[in-house]
């Protein structure tokens, strides 16, 4: 089997199925914030991470990739991140915009099995626009410089445990009060919005001011 028959277009229709149940909130989400904690959402094992591991601040990043404004952020964060040397980065997929969406989302947390969840994430990211057709998606992950083969069991045999990875996002993202795409934790400072590169300057500033004791004008401390 090839990747461009890795999803067929019964599995696109059940993915899009998938989306709209994802689009609205679960209702136990709301009520049952208590549920997520901090290490839930800084320390999953079975998210994605990049920077440096051993960095002073964490900045989780809740993203879709269908998200114009996630894409433009991106390219801001990565930057700050690669030029301060001293930040982790955490990737939560959040696929609520669109039944593509859900496909990026597998095929980047496969490829994570394979230690290419950054590549197929950057060449996701890459392609413009809203409402991305899956064989876009598809070309740019397999463009990536990845096993198609392995991608493909890996999509297979790891289907529930990336099901379920996503759909802890989901509630994160409702417990911590995300509105939607693009939404940062900056420390302890929760940001609903695309940040150019210098106002993540300022507000990973405040966040290490913050937990130096220091206060600061700026943010609203959500953890």
């Amino acid at each position: 089997m090839t990747l461009t028959n890795a999803i067929s277009r019964a599995e696109f229709l059940r993915l899009a199925a998938i989306s709209g149940t994802i689009l609205v909130v679960p209702a136990a989400a709301r009520a049952d914030d208590k549920a997520i904690t901090p290490d839930m959402i800084l320390n999953d094992p079975e998210t994605p991470t990049g920077g440096n591991s051993n960095g002073d601040l964490t900045i989780v990043d809740f993203f879709d990739y269908n998200c114009p404004y996630c894409k433009a952020a991106a390219k801001s964060l990565e930057k700050v991140v690669k030029d301060d040397g001293n930040i982790r980065l955490v990737y939560k997929d959040w696929p609520i915009l669109h039944p593509t969406s859900i496909v990026g989302a597998r095929l980047a947390l496969a490829a994570k099995y394979q230690g290419r969840y950054l590549a197929v994430h950057h060449a996701l990211m890459d392609i413009p626009g809203y409402g991305v057709a899956q064989e876009k998606m598809i070309e740019a992950a397999r463009n990536a410089g990845l096993d198609e083969a392995r991608l493909e069991s890996d999509m297979a045999a790891h289907a529930d445990d990336i099901s379920r990875l996503i759909q802890r996002n989901v509630s994160i993202a409702a417990a911590i009060g995300l509105r939607g795409t693009p939404g940062f934790l900056v420390g302890a400072y929760l940001v609903n919005q695309a940040l150019s590169e210098q106002g993540f300057v300022r507000v990973v500033a405040d966040a290490r001011a913050r937990q130096n004791g220091q206060v600061t004008s700026r943010g609203k401390p959500t953890l």
